[in-house]
């Protein structure tokens, strides 16, 4: 998800006391209890050839265009996966 330049501006601009967490149900003791830490999986660096036209497409679509792509990849091979 993008966000603006401004619209990040402002969000960073609120303080820590006045963010309203009323809406938030509080973590119990259990969560923690059952709750497994998840590294996050390390990425290798390759070189591949690509459609320009997808790849200029991508690019369109703002910053971090290659984690679009992982992103992709990762939904088509989860869909396959479970076949």
């Amino acid at each position: 998800m993008s966000i603006s330049k401004k619209r990040a501006k402002a969000l960073k601009s609120i303080r820590d006391e006045d963010i309203d967490y009323s809406d938030i149900p509080e973590l119990s003791e259990s969560f923690f209890k059952k709750a497994d830490l998840e590294m996050p999986k390390t990425k290798t660096a390759i070189s591949f050839r690509i459609d320009s036209d997808v790849l200029e497409w991508f690019k369109l679509q703002g910053e971090k265009y290659q984690t679009k792509i992982n992103a992709v990849l990762k939904a088509f091979m989860n869909a396959h996966r479970q076949h």
